[in-house]
Formats: structure tokens, C-alpha cells, sequence
């Protein structure tokens, strides 16, 4: 098995993500957060201008723009930039700006990525942000997740996307059981993208179910350890891309399990 996942950097140009230490309103400060991702070897920043947090409120479309533009100008000069988006009107800006890949919680926006001819990651939520984490309830939660991803999938595919990740939405609308039911069929996840010739793209990056898997709850600022350990699992089940705040930590932990094809062959 070939272990050559992408990483995917965090840059959030905002005030209220949940881990203090990626977010800034500042242009500047958020430019230099990417850069340095690229330089601990992202292989794709992904900006966003509106948190996904669960209770975050939504923002309109003007200050999103405003946000990210500058933000996704500066940093496509450096590398690949993703927008992370579920506004029409900022992932056109954004492109515009420079942005190759589209990052769309909401999944509503493929026809956009179609047309504009760029990579699209289509992901599962259960409700917005400001409900998603009230009462996530699921009978099958793969199967379910499975259908709406493979429905996602067909429309990509109708709508010409040449480049396309299917994100099972950690945390979105998920109880920590559920959460794990995902990590463990990850493999499942993985066959089913392989049969649209898409890959799969896992956030775990410092989320609050991580907090639960330990003996002590754990802050924000204390998950690095889990996050890695989780992403190490979803690497070795053969996912294409992780979304992560800590670039440098990935990338060596992926880096690691390259060279050590033992642990990664069934």
C-alpha cells in the first residue's frame, strides 16, 4: 500500500474558531500562518472567513469576502490554496483569487466547482453549526453517510469535477460514538471514494470528541497527541488528504509511516 496522503493546513481568518491558536482577523498574521504551513510542507492551505464550530453564527457574504480574498491572493503566489466555504459568492471571489479547490461543508456548492474546473471536497453535516451538535441522532450512521456521499459523488460527477474528496464530516452533526464508528470504517469510506476515482479527506485536527478519549477531559490546546493518533489511523486506512492545524507534527508522523511499509501493509 502506497502511504502519500496530502496535508492539509488550517488558516482561519476569523475570531471565533474553536482553537485559539488558528484564528486572526488580520490579513497579514493570517498570510503568514499559511506561509509558514507551507514551509513545515503543506501540500494545500485551506483558508476560511466563517466558523464551522458547532454554535457559530454565520456571517454574510461582504465580510467573508473581505476576509479571505487578500488572504487567498497572497498565498496562491506560495502553493495550492483551498477555500473553505459555503457561499456562492466567496468560492467564485475566491477562485478568482487564486484558489484551486473548493471546501464545502454544506455540499451545495459542486455545480460551482464544475464550472469552474477546480478539485471540491464534498462533506457530511447533520444540521448547521448552530445545531448540528444539539441532538445528532443516526440508524446506520456509515450507511447513512455513505448514501449522502455517494449522492454527492454522482452530482460531482455530472457536474464535470475532475478532482474530488469525500469528507465524512468529523464532528459535524456527530455524537463521540459516532465519531469513532466513522474513524474505524474508514476503510469503507475509502473503497467507496475509490469507486468514483475520488479519495477522502479526514478532519480530526484537535476536535472536541478527542477530549472524551483519554482519562482526563482535555483542552483544545492539549489534543495534539489524539489528533495525531487519529490521523496515523486514518493514514494507515489509506485516506488522501488531512485537514490539520499542526502542519509540521503531520507531516513528519506521515513521513514516519512511509518509511516503515510493515505498518502500513494488511
Amino acid at each position: 500500500m502506497a502511504l502519500n496522503p496530502a496535508v492539509m493546513g488550517i488558516v482561519n481568518v476569523t475570531p471565533d474558531s474553536f482553537f485559539p491558536a488558528s484564528r486572526t482577523l488580520a490579513a497579514d498574521e493570517a498570510i503568514a500562518r499559511g506561509l509558514a504551513h507551507f514551509s513545515d510542507g503543506a501540500d494545500v492551505v485551506d483558508v476560511g472567513g466563517e466558523s464551522t464550530r458547532p454554535g457559530a453564527s454565520p456571517v454574510d457574504d461582504d465580510e467573508e469576502l473581505s476576509r479571505v480574498v487578500p488572504v487567498v491572493r497572497a498565498l496562491a503566489a506560495r502553493g495550492p490554496v483551498s477555500i473553505d466555504t459555503q457561499k456562492e459568492s466567496v468560492a467564485r471571489a475566491a477562485i478568482a483569487a487564486g484558489a484551486s479547490v473548493l471546501n464545502d461543508v454544506s455540499s451545495s456548492l459542486v455545480d460551482v466547482a464544475g464550472e469552474l474546473k477546480v478539485g471540491y471536497v464534498a462533506m457530511h453535516r447533520q444540521g448547521d453549526s448552530r445545531v448540528m451538535q444539539d441532538n445528532p441522532s443516526y440508524a446506520d450512521v456509515v450507511g447513512e453517510i455513505s448514501d449522502f456521499l455517494a449522492h454527492v459523488a454522482d452530482d460531482a460527477r455530472r457536474a464535470g469535477v475532475s478532482q474530488l474528496w469525500l469528507d465524512p464530516g468529523i464532528g459535524f452533526g456527530k455524537t463521540v460514538e459516532h465519531n469513532l464508528t466513522l474513524l474505524a470504517h474508514c476503510d469503507h469510506f475509502v473503497e467507496l471514494a475509490a469507486s468514483y476515482g475520488a479519495g477522502v479527506l479526514i478532519g480530526t485536527s484537535r476536535k472536541g470528541f478527542l477530549s472524551h478519549l483519554g482519562r482526563d477531559s482535555l483542552d483544545v490546546d492539549e489534543r495534539l497527541e489524539a489528533s495525531l493518533a487519529t490521523e496515523a489511523w486514518a493514514m494507515v486506512q489509506g485516506v488522501s488528504m488531512v485537514r490539520v492545524h499542526d502542519v509540521r507534527e503531520t507531516v513528519q508522523l506521515r513521513d514516519l509511516l512511509a518509511m516503515t511499509p510493515e505498518v502500513v501493509t494488511p
